[in-house]
């Protein structure tokens, strides 16, 4: 696995700015599959080195249903202190994300 188009993700997370963050927090907790299908103390660490982290970050997320809701609010609440796996990116995805979603936002940083 690869590198992401941080421009790319943070385009298709626009369809989000408008969605308040109660809304999103529900829906992700709600449908987000890590919230109940996996006991989250079988989770391994995150090791700090950008291809395994990755590699991880996509298979505790896959097939979840809210990947983009998830990173979106991670982003809004957050923003550039990420910390673990949401929206199937680690840490340190979220944060080169953060600063491109943030700049498409204006520089609102939350």
């Amino acid at each position: 696995m690869t590198g992401y188009d941080h421009e790319e993700m943070a385009a298709q997370l626009d369809r989000y700015a408008a969605v308040p963050d109660d809304v999103l927090n529900e829906v992700v907790a709600r449908d987000g599959l890590c919230f109940w299908a996996f006991d989250r103390a079988d989770i391994p660490a995150l090791s700090g080195e950008a291809s395994p982290d990755r590699e991880l970050a996509f298979r505790m997320c896959a097939g979840c249903p809210v990947i983009d809701q998830c990173r979106e609010l991670d982003l809004r609440t957050a923003g550039p202190d990420a910390a673990g796996v949401w929206g199937a990116l680690s840490d340190t995805d979220r944060r080169a994300l953060y600063r491109v979603w943030s700049h498409r936002r204006g520089g609102e940083a939350r």
